[in-house]
């Protein structure tokens, strides 16, 4: 898969990255399965990946500052 920004290859990865849920909440999920480029560091999450970050952020309690979750797929 090449790079929509550069034109380099995506290699998959398993990292952590953080998403605001709303202004004064965040959420880190850890061991995010995702496709990052190689050379601009550009990232995708794929369609059914997002759809299960999504499904572990509308569970979360949006008046904690600050959770951590781990994904499980």
């Amino acid at each position: 898969m090449k790079c929509h920004e550069c034109g380099a290859e995506f290699e998959k990865l398993i990292t952590d990255l953080p998403f605001k849920v709303k202004q004064d909440s965040i959420v880190i999920i850890k061991k995010l399965p995702i496709y990052q480029c190689t050379n601009c560091r550009e990232y995708l999450i794929e369609d059914e990946t997002m759809e299960m970050v999504d499904k572990h952020l509308n569970k979360i309690d949006k008046s904690v500052e600050l959770e951590i979750l781990s994904f499980a797929n």
